[in-house]
């Protein structure tokens, strides 16, 4: 096995781009937080341009006051120094640094995240479908004198394990551009709940326009989403630590979509194999038939995982497809739709946030669960 690299914390900057942050910042500390143009080469990303910048958009004015913040540099670094480290439990653990991180690093997550479904969109609309005629075939049926019911609103539900704000803003994207519903539970060890609050208000409230507006922009001027087509709920827990019964009340009786976004490694790391192992194991356990897992996460050495007394790493992928593919599952079992090993997303020309961006590597891997009906 190749020799790995040095651990990559979510979205390190080089060192020469922070005296730069902090020069932009304090630049833009009083001006319109759109104006910076971000320094990214063209993509071929599904969503235009101008979708991508209505997300980008809403972290900005959700975060206005840190990314003008004299401290935004200093937070950053101090984040980062713990990353580094692989000391997750420093970088997550104050809503000063979460806000910052999402701030910093969620943008460009976001992005990519919503690309990412839209590319996974066929398997999400099959698992929406389904799951909406579940419901209305179980559902009581009327006398046989009164008609059926119409079908029930489709309604996608989604349960994101870490991350969250990255999380939040790609679905919601998802949802405007298919005209879904959905229900998202967020569950993470950190203190997220400020954050997704401040993220739910933006993504649901009209954008702030100017005093001189003109009454046709007023007019057209809307949310995101509204509220009734994104529901969410923050659940502050350790995923690691939860049996199948709490899992289970997390999951909840519909099929849902469940994600590991830049997550999955942190558990290896965090919690060990052992328990990581028993996490997925207790997941497959409860999740509903038809059931996706999304895990995206670093390229490479950049997941891996030391496995025993000799401390051999192995690749989160190979843990992942062992674990999910390779190893008795009574009752269940996986079949694999998608994977791919390593992809670049790369941000368009045009975009504009009060920071640079950089684009990002990744891995990733679709999974659905088959169980007797």
């Amino acid at each position: 096995m190749p020799k790995p690299q040095q651990p990559q914390p979510r979205g390190t900057l080089p060192r020469s781009h922070d005296k730069e942050m902090a020069r932009k910042a304090s630049k833009n500390k009083n001006n319109d937080s759109r104006t910076t143009p971000a320094q990214t080469p063209a993509t071929s990303d599904a969503h235009s341009t101008r979708e991508q910048q209505t997300l980008l958009n809403i972290f900005s004015d959700a975060f206005a006051n840190v990314l003008s913040s004299e401290r935004f540099p200093t937070l950053l670094q101090e984040i980062k120094q713990a990353l580094y480290n692989r000391d997750f439990g420093t970088a997550f653990s104050s809503a000063e640094y979460l806000e910052a991180y999402a701030a910093r690093w969620s943008p460009t997550r976001a992005l990519c995240y919503a690309s990412i479904f839209s590319t996974l969109q066929e398997h999400i609309d099959k698992l929406v479908s389904d799951a909406a005629t579940d419901e209305y075939e179980n559902a009581a049926r009327p006398p046989a004198n009164e008609a059926y019911e119409a079908h029930p609103k489709a309604r996608l539900r989604m349960l994101c394990v870490g991350g969250c704000a990255a999380e939040h803003v790609a679905l919601a994207s998802f949802l405007a551009r298919t005209k879904l519903a959905g229900t998202l539970t967020l569950l993470d060890a950190a203190p997220w709940k400020h954050v997704t609050s401040t993220l739910q208000t933006q993504l649901t409230t009209a954008p702030p326009l100017s005093k001189y507006a003109s009454a046709a922009a007023k007019t057209v001027n809307k949310p995101l989403v509204d509220q009734s087509q994104l529901e969410s709920v923050f659940t502050h827990a350790n995923v690691l630590s939860l049996g199948p019964d709490a899992l289970s009340q997390q999951v909840g009786s519909v099929p849902s979509v469940v994600t590991l976004m830049f997550t999955l490694n942190e558990l290896y790391t965090e919690g060990g194999v052992g328990k990581t192992t028993k996490f997925l194991r207790n997941l497959g356990q409860v999740l509903p038939h038809k059931s996706l897992l999304l895990v995206v996460d670093s390229p490479g050495s950049y997941s891996e995982a030391a496995v025993g007394k000799d401390r051999k790493r192995y690749p989160m992928q190979w843990l992942l497809n062992h674990t999910l593919l390779e190893s008795e599952t009574p009752g269940s079992s996986w079949e694999k739709l998608e994977s791919e090993d390593s992809l670049w997303f790369r941000l368009p020309e045009g975009l504009s946030y009060p920071i640079p961006l950089e684009n990002m590597r990744y891995q990733m891997h679709l999974y659905r669960i088959v169980k007797p009906t």
